[in-house]
Formats: structure tokens, sequence, C-alpha cells
């Protein structure tokens, strides 16, 4: 009956000690005790829900259950926000636990930004003086330094210095000397990079999706295109494409260095055709060329810092 309280039967001294379960407040992990209590103790009244009649549960499936509560109830609750592991970000390429592989090939591509920034003063500057050109194509392949270069032979300069062959064949080590790590960067993660590059801004997004379509559609000469002077991402993604396609990497860097001759070959014979008008553009910038390079440090440095900044400030609002 509903309401009825517990009656007390008279124990014996070896029952009083034994363990009486007391039910409490409904909801608590304390509601059960099996702590041994005396027969002189008061009984706590069970919750009136405990003791409706069989009817009642009928009427109100679960209504006792969500009003006892069962005893492992909070110890088994989930968070419903569990804690992500430090990989499984979006802004990450990778979709799985990453081994030395995939932390390697991340690492070289912050050192390809690095030096990438660090270059930038130092070809502004080995542009400005004549007799460093051949230095700018050995050590950088810079392209505008081979058409510059070309102009300068034709107009009989070098002909005392080492063979311009060996320049340029020099020139194809260094501007390939990166290249194999987007390739890298493929095969690891598929287009896992390409969608990092594009998750930086809406306009990110439609440029790379601009580039990957066109990619698709010229295959192999990618390659080739891939050097083309234009501000669009081509060689980067031609270049991860590559490696997401199961291109084997000797067939890759046959390809690229192949590629990069040709282009540092054309460029030096265009600058030799063109010749004077060239050189006169030289003569031009070598009189500013070390205040280009001293504002590019700057920008460096400017890029550097503000990078660094907005990674903090986004930080702390997190």
């Amino acid at each position: 009956m509903p309401g009825a309280r517990p009656v007390r039967v008279g124990r014996s001294r070896a029952q009083q000690l034994e363990p009486v379960i007391v039910l409490r407040r409904a909801g608590s992990l304390g509601h059960v005790s099996h702590e041994p209590r005396r027969a002189a103790e008061p009984v706590q009244d069970a919750p009136a829900d405990l003791l409706a009649p069989h009817g009642a549960a009928d009427e109100h499936p679960g209504a006792s259950t969500r009003a006892a509560g069962a005893p492992g109830d909070a110890l088994a609750a989930v968070p419903a926000d569990e804690e992500k592991d430090w990989w499984d970000d979006p802004a990450m390429p990778w979709r799985h636990k990453p081994g030395r592989s995939d932390i390697a090939c991340l690492a070289w591509m912050g050192v390809i930004g690095v030096v990438g920034l660090a270059m930038m003063p130092l070809r502004a500057w080995l542009l400005g003086a004549v007799g460093r050109i051949p230095v700018l194509v050995a050590v950088t392949g810079s392209r505008t330094g081979a058409a510059t270069f070309g102009a300068v032979m034709s107009e009989g300069g070098y002909r005392s210095m080492i063979p311009w062959v060996l320049v340029l064949v020099a020139g194809t080590v260094t501007s390939c000397k990166f290249d194999w790590v987007y390739w890298w960067a493929g095969k690891l993660w598929g287009r896992g990079m390409i969608e990092v590059w594009a998750g930086r801004s809406e306009r990110a997004r439609r440029r790379y999706e601009r580039v990957e379509r066109w990619a698709d559609k010229a295959g192999w000469l990618g390659m080739f295109l891939a050097y083309v002077p234009i501000p669009l991402p081509l060689m980067a993604v031609v270049f991860v494409l590559a490696g997401a396609n199961r291109m084997s990497v000797r067939r890759f860097l046959a390809m690229d260095c192949t590629v990069c001759l040709i282009w540092l070959l054309g460029c030096t014979g265009i600058g030799y055709l063109v010749g004077a008008p060239i050189t006169a553009v030289l003569d031009v910038y070598s009189r500013i060329a070390n205040y280009v390079a001293i504002a590019l440090v700057v920008v460096v440095f400017v890029v550097a810092f503000g990078s660094s900044w907005r990674k903090s400030r986004e930080a702390a609002r997190a």
C-alpha cells in the first residue's frame, strides 16, 4: 500500500549486527548503505515512489527508474564532449595518428617556409651586381637570374669564368632541392596538404580548387607547366598530386630535374637573345639592390613575428 511504513520484528543478538540495507534519498550514489546497524536504531522510510503499486510503473514507464537511479549511473556516465587527441585536428594534413614519417614530412614543410623567407633578401642582393648573378643562378636556380645571366653573356661577360653549363646544372639541382618534400606529402596524406592550404580562407579554397582541376586535366604535362611564372600555387599542387597518384620517386625526380633544366636553358636563351635591354634594367636595379634587400629583410621579420603574434592571440582566445 502507498505510504505504508515497515513493520519492526523482534531480532536475535546475532541478527542485530547483520547488515541492513537502508534507503536514502533517490538519485544519489549513497542511497544504498551496507553499514551494520543495531535493531534499536530507527529504520528510515522508503520513498513513496518505490512503494507505488505495480500498475503505476506500467502507466508511467521509466518513471521509477528515473526516480531511483542505479548505483553505477553516475560512474557510467560519459562526458558529451570528449577531449580529442592533439593530432585529430582539421588543420593537420593527416587523418590518422601520425608516425615518424608524418612528423618528419611536416617538419620539412616548415623548413621550406623558413628557407623561402630567408632567401628573399638574398636573391634581391645577388641580383644587384653582374659578378653575383652566376652565384644567384647556381645557389637558387632563379629563372630571372638565368635570363639576366644570358643577357650578360650576350654582351661579352663571363668569358673568363666557369662554363655556363655548370652554372645551369647547379641551378637545376638547387631549384629542385625541396620538390621531393611535396611529392612525399602527397604520398603520405593524399590531398591532405592541399586541404590545409585551401582551408586558410575562402579565397584560398577557390584558388586551390581551380588549380587542382587544371592539374588533373593536364596530367603529366603539369610537371612542365608547373614552372609557369603566374601567381597561382601550380608547382606545389602538381607535386603533391604526383605523390598522391602514386608516381614513383625516381620518375618524379627525373621529370622534375629535366623540366627544370629545360626552363633554365630557355630563360638563359631568351636573355641571350634580348641582350642589352635586360642589362640596362640591371644597371638601374643595381643602384637600389641593397635597399630592396634591406626592405625584404624587414618584410621577413614582420611576416614571421606577425604570424607568431596571431597564433598566440588565437591561443589566448581559445
